[in-house]
């Protein structure tokens, strides 16, 4: 399988999280070096022993720029389900992104994020755009990225463990949390998923063996889209609010101030 060169230090947000453990493990069983950004040290020595932990808030950006500095890989999976404010995702699936992204200046990590199969989804109770704004936010950067969309957490029985990787932003179904964990470390260990977005699900049959050919298979997200490739055409920029639309404009113009 061919690796991305000098990627030693990842650094995992979101790590207490029940995807974010397993992302720890999956860059330990990988022969990496983990870095856990988490707000509560205490707790997390009990969940990630023996791991390096970096005390950080995703809505503190001085905090993660201390948090951020000499990771070489990301693995970003922001998750608001606990946070009981009324906009929680507002700013936490996407404030994190965009305050990581900030927080980064210079520096141009490989990085994978975790969205949702439903991140484009108009159709199905209780999705919303948060995440999907998000996802804008990475590509806009110009950082080299993997977008992917799981499906259900633990739906998925144990003999469905052949992965399914769909771009039709139609998707539905289930996958494990660890085969989550390891498609995101997987992605920063493969070129062939460089640039590229897509649901993950899980159907009857065994473990990949072919990285490769799984992330070859995809298509590319277009240059310069906002949005990934065969995403629905329904949420113009230009329907969006100002605010959102300097926080993209500024990502933008820090992508080209380095470029």
């Amino acid at each position: 399988m061919p690796q991305m060169r000098n990627i030693t230090d990842v650094l995992v947000v979101g790590a207490t999280g029940s995807i974010g453990k397993l992302v720890v493990q999956a860059a330990l069983d990988h022969g990496l070096r983990p870095r856990a950004l988490v707000r509560n040290v205490r707790r997390a020595e009990l969940l990630l022993p023996g791991v390096e932990l970096v005390q950080g808030d995703l809505e503190d950006r001085a905090s993660l720029r201390r948090a951020v500095a000499g990771a070489e890989a990301l693995v970003l999976t922001p998750g608001s389900g606990t946070d009981a404010r009324p906009d929680a995702r507002r700013h936490v699936d996407y404030g994190g992104v965009l305050n990581t992204l900030h927080a980064l200046g210079d520096a141009r990590p490989r990085t994978a994020l975790m969205t949702s199969i439903y991140a484009t989804r108009t159709d199905v109770p209780g999705a919303t755009p948060w995440k999907r704004r998000s996802e804008r936010l990475l590509r806009a950067s110009g950082l080299p990225y993997t977008i992917v969309r799981p499906g259900w957490f633990d739906h998925a029985t144990p003999t469905q463990r052949r992965l399914v990787m769909d771009q039709a932003a139609t998707a539905d179904g289930a996958v494990a949390r660890d085969q989550i964990a390891e498609t995101l470390l997987q992605s920063l260990l493969n070129d062939d998923a460089l640039g590229k977005t897509f649901e993950l699900t899980a159907a009857e049959g065994p473990e990949p063996a072919d990285w490769t050919r799984l992330f070859a298979a995809l298509r590319p997200d277009a240059p310069n889209s906002l949005d990934a490739v065969l995403d629905p055409d329904d949420l113009p920029l230009t329907a969006e609010q100002p605010d959102l639309r300097a926080d993209l404009e500024l990502v933008r113009r820090a992508h080209q101030a380095r470029a």
